[in-house]
């Protein structure tokens, strides 16, 4: 058996033009532009690339990116009131405080102060919340692109067996909370659970979201199970170059899986395509008009 491959770059490139197409029909039609504001403190490498890649993204689809770069010694009280100020802008519709902050500052409390409606990376409480108990919400950008990535490959997931490998607040529990409302019969595994290997080859979708390079084997995989991989690891080889593997050894596993995400290029576009979407869906709210529809075009 070989695997189908799940292509999260192209389905991400689907996303963005929609979004765009939507942007620029809200722009036309009640002359409204959603806006964007990206917050980083200090210059940590990963986190400036990311940054760069959402402000060019955002752009990319017709709406407005407001930068604010904070530097390294930046205390909580002067990010608290930056925050404070672009929950007031009617300019900015969507915040987001690029993670991890500086060791000096409590995340915890600064993504509390993020106004839930203009909480586009869906980690306030609030939005968690409402997630958790079938509500309309902002949901977190990368468990929301895995949902759409396992409709590539699912019409119905109803009654399928699940197993979400980790139990982040930023992928796992939300990831089990979507899958939940898709019906799916959900089983949550982490690094106390007995026999990993024996629970995940119990699933029909495993996700894996852990963050420890090819974790996962191919013996762990049920065959023909839809395997996403979550994980991004940077891993330096004998030569001293890098590349990234997920959390699933993807070789032995595509040879057993029925459809299974790359990385690169699985998850990873879907969660910047995410992001999109949730500003425009904030900016929507935000305006008392309808959420729009960001279904993508169907693939080639």
């Amino acid at each position: 058996m070989t695997a189908q491959r799940i292509d999260g770059k192209a389905l991400a490139a689907r996303l963005q033009e929609t979004v765009a197409a939507r942007t620029a029909g809200l722009g036309a039609t009640q002359g409204l532009r959603p806006g964007l504001a990206v917050v980083l403190v200090g210059s940590d490498p990963a986190s400036q690339v990311y940054v760069r890649s959402k402000r060019r993204r955002t752009a990319e689809a017709g709406m407005q990116s407001f930068a604010h770069e904070l530097p390294e010694d930046t205390g909580e009280a002067a990010l608290l009131e930056l925050i404070a100020r672009l929950n007031t802008d009617p300019a900015v519709h969507g915040v987001l405080v690029q993670l991890p902050l500086p060791a000096h500052i409590d995340p915890m409390r600064v993504l509390a102060a993020i106004d839930p409606a203009k909480d586009v990376d869906g980690f306030h409480v609030v939005n968690a919340g409402r997630l958790a108990t079938g509500q309309p919400g902002l949901v977190p950008c990368t468990p929301l692109g895995c949902m759409m990535l396992l409709r590539e490959r699912h019409a119905d997931l109803s009654g399928l067996h699940a197993v979400v490998l980790g139990r982040s607040n930023i992928v796992g529990k939300p990831m089990a909370q979507l899958l939940l409302a898709e019906n799916c019969t959900v089983t949550v595994v982490h690094s106390r659970s007995r026999d990993l290997p024996m629970l995940c080859r119990q699933a029909d979708i495993l996700v894996a979201a852990v963050g420890r390079p090819e974790l996962v084997r191919g013996d762990w995989i049920r065959p023909g199970a839809t395997v996403i991989d979550v994980g991004i690891n940077r891993v330096v080889r004998p030569d001293g170059t890098a590349r990234l593997i997920g959390d699933v050894a993807f070789d032995e596993a595509a040879a057993v899986a029925g459809a299974i995400t790359p990385v690169p290029g699985g998850v990873g576009p879907m969660t910047i395509a995410c992001l999109l979407a949730n500003t425009l869906i904030a900016s929507c709210r935000q305006a008392g008009l309808p959420d729009p529809d960001l279904t993508p075009a169907p693939g080639a």
